[in-house]
């Protein structure tokens, strides 16, 4: 592979997912924005606080440097926390008594002297689904002075009803509490809060500006890069086409082969023990193909819009996307999609000398408006099949209002290639059998890969083709058969694509 090309693939991986993060944090900034009521503050939902102490309180509210409240721990500035100057805080509570409440915000030292040997409550935990709150209680003997009373609240309400507070954040060191008007013991409130900036809007201006800039350049690189890596190969002849390798086997029963070729060699020898390592050993693999796979569905995009328009599918990108579907196939094989080879797959796109491989026959024509429906309508039944076969099952539980899925256990696939690990452990052997069936199923994987990601139009068959070859192709000499139907693919339209 061509460094030049690589490096473009991996930085506008890099840049376009950097886009895409800023772009999600620019849409949630302009919810936030959006959501800040009537009143213009972004609330949360009302829950009960309720103790039996005198009074409830927060824990340490620091805030950054800022405006203090005249008094010597007010004006210190905080050591971190929120930020001063940046926000406007709201807080509400109505008494589930019917009794007055009080609510306050002040400096954390005059709280702590005000609430000396009394009795009362820090609130240490909030959970929103289902609401919950835990508290800390301090013990004391003493009855508080009613806390409206007490001068050096930064912002106060007391009364009858429904109380708030509205407080712009300032530096220094804070408390907030809530207690009833009378200063009893019982404090039983409806409380909810809510925040408003004047940054959410510029942050998501600067964050949509700045997010959509980075995609648009990754994508960019993106595709020149795939582009690049997906041109013609000076060992291909002058049609574009690469030599082939083997020829085609005698027609079999009516019925063409499909025009995506899955193939896989079961290797003699196979060691014991090494499919338990393998999640390790790949590893490098599964780096460079999240970058792949990442410029594989750019270029695949760019690619359905060129079929809409044009008909055909541009011939460097089809060269490229079948690279990394081959790349994918040769790492499945070795690991646990298969376990069919302990030969390391090699950290290339094109054609090699390796047990497994994969190669797609270039359409010189595709439907213009099949593009629109096939990738999702179309392949609704085979995509289906596919999940069945290679998804585990799941359960779904309730707690409270949110409900759970989990998974509660393997895969088909996974489940028969667990089978195959267990028996190389104990006796050294790998049933063929068992391995053509493993086939069979990866390549009605691939199969419906190969429409979905728009290479052909041809809907894949509804089958089975079971073992390392591909039913009607004749390989070395050698012819298989199987499945319940065969034919021969055109040697000559396939594009050993690099």
């Amino acid at each position: 592979m061509k460094a030049g090309y690589v490096v473009m693939v991996i930085v506008g991986t890099l840049l376009a997912l950097s886009g895409i993060g800023m772009l999600a944090g620019g849409v949630a900034a302009a919810t936030v924005a959006a959501g800040q009521g009537r009143d213009g503050f972004l609330t949360t939902p009302s829950g009960t606080l309720s103790v039996a102490s005198y009074a409830i309180t927060s824990p340490n509210l620091e805030t950054g440097p800022g405006t203090g409240t005249g008094t010597e721990s007010g004006t210190q500035a905080g050591s971190g926390g929120i930020p001063a100057g940046l926000a406007t805080v709201m807080l509400e509570a109505t008494s589930a008594r019917g009794t007055g409440v009080f609510i306050g915000i002040g400096p954390r030292s005059e709280v702590e002297r005000y609430l000396a040997s009394v009795a009362h409550s820090e609130l240490t935990s909030v959970n929103s689904s289902p609401f919950r709150t835990e508290y800390r209680e301090v013990p004391g003997s003493r009855r508080p002075a009613r806390p409206g009373s007490q001068p050096w609240w930064t912002v106060a309400a007391s009364g009858p009803g429904t109380q708030r507070v509205v407080w712009p954040v300032e530096g220094g060191d804070w408390a907030v509490v809530v207690m009833n008007a009378d200063a009893t013991q019982g404090v039983d409130v409806q409380a909810r809060a809510g925040v408003r900036s004047a940054l959410f809007v510029p942050a998501a201006v600067a964050l949509l500006l700045g997010g959509g800039l980075l995609l648009v350049a990754g994508v960019l690189l993106v595709i020149f890069g795939a582009m690049g890596l997906g041109r013609r190969d000076p060992t291909q002849g002058p049609s574009g086409h690469a030599d082939t390798v083997g020829t085609a086997g005698p027609p079999g029963p009516p019925g063409p082969v499909y025009p995506a070729r899955l193939e896989g060699t079961l290797q003699p020898d196979l060691s014991r023990g090494l499919w338990l390592v393998k999640w390790i050993l790949i590893f490098p693999h599964v780096v460079v193909l999240f970058f792949l796979w990442f410029a594989a569905s750019v270029t695949t995009i760019v690619a359905g819009f060129a079929i809409l328009f044009t008909g055909r599918y541009p011939r460097s990108l089809f060269t490229f996307n079948v690279g990394v579907l081959r790349w994918s196939w040769r790492v499945a094989f070795y690991s646990y999609s298969a376990l069919g080879t302990d030969r390391y797959p090699p950290f290339s796109l094109a054609p090699a000398d390796y047990p497994a491989d994969l190669d797609i026959a270039y359409p010189e024509r595709l439907s213009h408006g099949l593009v629109l429906v096939k990738w999702w309508l179309l392949a609704i039944p085979q995509i289906l099949i596919v999940t069945a076969l290679t998804s585990a099952p799941t359960a779904r539980y309730t707690i409270g209002s949110t409900t759970y899925s989990t998974t509660t256990g393997v895969s088909l696939l996974g489940l028969l290639v667990f089978i195959a690990g267990l028996m190389l452990l104990f006796t050294g052997r790998y049933r063929q059998p068992l391995f053509d069936f493993i086939l069979g199923i990866n390549r009605w994987v691939f199969r419906v890969v190969v429409y979905t990601a728009l290479f052909r139009d041809e809907y894949p068959p509804f089958r089975l083709d079971q073992g390392g070859m591909e039913p009607g192709v004749r390989d070395s000499g050698r012819t298989e058969t199987g499945g319940t139907g065969s034919g021969v693919i055109d040697e000559a339209a396939r594009v050993k694509t690099t």
